[in-house]
């Protein structure tokens, strides 16, 4: 077999995540060598300053650095560096850019939405074909954005809609628990942005619906009840609807020092995982209405699988 090791990193509002893998030359599929997971908050108070804050770069970069170092240990020959939602909305993202490029010795790239949305389908997507019916709907939640792709084995719509954990929690559910009229307004901010969305992505369509991330990932490992974040477990999970929606409600309930103490959640996740479980449930409740689709997959592979497989 003849391989490529390949390294791509995704810079995400609330994580930075690496992964280095070889890639089959012959069949593009993936080989895991590392994952890795920081969670650096990029987008911390971008929602309302439209700038990204100096400790926030100062822990991305801090975090960048790590991946250069593993980039270099584990011998990857091709990287790629994907910045997504805070830093399209940062006017001072050139500080991201320049210092990355300083740490790590590549170009860094702020994607655009539908970038973003293509490189989650085409992550997710891989080993799904054959196991759940097209065309399948991607919803990529993150911490500023939510990407939600329509395809089979292409990408035939796509949207990025500017709500996610990290955004929602910042404008609106910062006290805890949050008050009814917080909720309320989290509430009317994604419905209105699965309306502008439905005009470009016709829900009705939607076979299969796949959720990424780690909010969505999260969710499922409460819904499953599980004693630890098990990834085998999570990926390829299949659960009814009404399943999602109680755990997202169970979730959002909750004050953060009884989601501090659930066995599956990282700490970076504890104050921004209810806003995330609102988001997830008003996508699910929605794309359900709409389409008929009675469950929901999970999938451990996205935008990062994208990036590394945009590589091959």
């Amino acid at each position: 077999m003849t391989s490529t090791r390949v390294a791509a990193i995704d810079c995400g509002t609330n994580s930075l995540r690496l992964l280095v893998a070889d890639v089959d030359a012959a069949t593009g599929a993936l080989v895991d060598v590392e994952r890795t997971m920081e969670v650096v908050r990029l987008g911390e108070g971008v929602d309302r300053t439209g700038l990204l804050a100096p400790q926030a770069l100062e822990r991305t970069l801090a975090a960048t650095r790590r991946c250069a170092a593993a980039v270099s240990a584990l011998g990857a020959t091709r990287v790629r560096f994907v910045a997504t939602s805070a830093s399209r909305d940062a006017a001072n993202a050139h500080l991201l850019v320049d210092g990355v490029r300083a740490e790590l010795g590549v170009e860094p790239e702020v994607v655009t939405g539908d970038e973003e949305a293509r490189l989650s389908f085409r992550g997710a997507t891989g080993d799904l074909r054959g196991r759940h019916p097209a065309p399948r709907l991607v919803v990529d939640l993150g911490g500023g954005s939510t990407e939600l792709v329509l395809g089979e084995e292409e990408v035939e719509a796509a949207w990025s809609m500017d709500v996610g954990c990290v955004r929602l929690t910042e404008r609106h559910l910062r006290a805890d628990p949050p008050a009814p009229d917080a909720v309320a307004a989290a509430r009317a901010d994604v419905c209105a942005a699965l309306d502008e969305a439905a005009r470009a992505v016709p829900l009705a369509r939607v076979a299969t619906l796949v959720g990424v991330a780690g909010t969505v990932t999260t969710i499922t490992a409460h819904a499953l009840g599980l004693p630890a974040y098990q990834p085998e477990a999570i990926h390829g999970a299949v659960l009814p609807v009404p399943d999602v929606l109680a755990a997202c409600d169970a979730l959002l309930a909750m004050s953060r020092p009884e989601r501090a103490a659930l066995p599956f959640m990282h700490p970076g996740r504890v104050d921004v995982i209810g806003a995330g479980a609102l988001v997830w449930r008003e996508v699910v409740e929605r794309v359900a209405r709409e389409s008929g689709v009675a469950q929901v997959v999970t999938s451990e592979h996205d935008i990062l699988d994208g990036i590394a497989l945009s590589l091959a």
